[in-house]
């Protein structure tokens, strides 16, 4: 008779993203040069259109395929880096057939362990830069183990989770279910500002470790949206039922693009700082021709195809969550053994006496026109030649992608069905 496997738990959870800043300068921001890595190994996260083979953006569009499966006609929203970077922390105690999924899943073709150095390098950059407080912008993201006590992980997998995640360790009773809950959601809490007050409803008895990763965004728009041209419209849901949103208003130079081969508009939402959103409105009738071509090409066909022009544009008010179980979608990806009897989770303990129970990944998305005063500090020049406005009005489903241009990575993505559906 085997014996029974100990538990362990994923919990990724995104706090919020909001058009409103709040800085931090206290925060220490790491000394990194993005351009290269350790011996000048490139960073294996960037969205490069140049990169032949399987690459991290794939698996960003991988798991929103996956999502919608489940529910087409419902709101999508989740953080490719929080999920990614969890799953990488977690393979540093991964072997075999378990660590080769995990990393295969996540978009590296290869996993020989030259290589999966600089995966592991490629995570430390990324994160160390995107903690580097900008002065328009708040990103904070980070992970924490919990471990039952009397529970030591491997010194190997310790030094290597704090060398390139940054982790932070705390020792947790879960004999004690509510004690060891209240110890974690109160961290989450903590981490989010409060946005999410409860993360975890359940712990095993048996649960040896708990993994989180968290990440809290908060960014300016470049160009605010005055709340006084704010107005209440309504957005279709679909061809049959609309439902009433705020809907901003701003008619400024945008870099846009029409796509008439998948016949959606694209329009650039700059952050300050160094944030930027992809808004992408499909015509009637085409999100799923658009979902289906959702791609790394595709991306870099809209920004080599993005050109200035003047929009009068109306984007509704949104705030919506998104909860997901990753092991779900992770299983239809090809990562299976880690969630089974199968997973070989050794380097973190000695012993293949570890699966993981739960991963669960909960996100909150608040967008609105608020400014702040750098914002409002900000010269926006306009030509003073005429030129015919094209009015973009998003007032049916959407997508929209969030990318840090300094690490040239996907934060964020998701897809805007109902905006008043929390």
């Amino acid at each position: 008779m085997t014996k029974m496997k100990h538990l362990l738990c994923l919990c990724l959870f995104l706090a919020g993203l909001s058009a409103v800043t709040h800085c931090h300068h206290g925060d220490v921001c790491h000394e990194v040069n993005n351009t290269n890595l350790h011996d000048g190994a490139e960073n294996l996260l960037k969205h490069d259109c140049h990169k032949q083979g399987s690459t991290y953006a794939d698996f960003v569009f991988r798991f929103y395929k996956q999502a919608i499966s489940k529910e087409a006609d419902k709101n999508v929203f989740f953080s490719p880096m929080s999920i990614s970077s969890a799953f990488a922390l977690l393979a540093l105690g991964a072997k075999s057939t378990t660590l080769s999924q995990i990393f295969e899943g996540l978009g590296f073709d290869s996993v020989a362990e030259a290589h999966v150095e600089d995966i592991h390098e490629s995570f430390h950059k990324v994160l160390a830069v995107l903690n580097c407080t900008d002065v328009n912008i708040t990103l904070n993201i980070g992970n924490a183990l919990f471990t039952a006590i009397g529970y030591e992980p491997q010194e190997a997998f310790l030094k290597n989770t704090k060398r390139f995640y940054d982790a932070e360790f705390f020792s947790s009773n879960f004999h004690k279910e509510e004690e060891s809950k209240r110890q974690i959601n109160n961290y989450v809490k903590e981490k989010t500002k409060g946005k999410i007050p409860e993360l975890i409803g359940h712990l095993d008895r048996s649960t040896m470790m708990v993994l989180v990763n968290y990440i809290y965004f908060k960014a300016a728009w470049e160009k605010p949206f005055d709340p006084e041209y704010t107005y209440e419209d309504g957005f279709f849901v679909n061809i049959n039922a609309s439902v009433s949103v705020n809907m901003m208003r701003r008619e400024t130079n945008y870099n846009s693009y029409y796509d008439q081969d998948l016949s959606c508009e694209v329009v650039e939402l700059p952050y300050q700082g160094t944030t930027r959103a992809l808004f992408i409105l499909p015509d009637d009738g085409k999100m799923k021709q658009v979902e289906d071509a959702l791609s790394k090409e595709t991306i870099c066909k809209w920004d080599n195809k993005l050109e200035t022009r003047r929009v009068n544009l109306h984007l509704p008010r949104i705030s919506i969550s998104g909860s997901y179980d990753v092991e779900k979608l992770f299983k239809e990806m090809g990562i299976t053994d880690v969630f089974s009897s199968n997973a070989d989770l050794s380097g973190i303990t000695g012993n293949r006496d570890l699966q993981v129970s739960q991963a669960i990944h909960k996100a909150l998305l608040e967008v609105d026109e608020t400014g702040t005063e750098a914002a409002g500090a900000t010269a926006i020049i306009i030509n003073k030649v005429f030129h015919p406005s094209v009015t973009i009005r998003f007032n049916r489903p959407f997508i929209f992608i969030v990318f840090d241009k300094a690490t040239s990575t996907i934060l964020f993505m998701g897809k805007v069905v109902n905006p008043t559906e929390k």
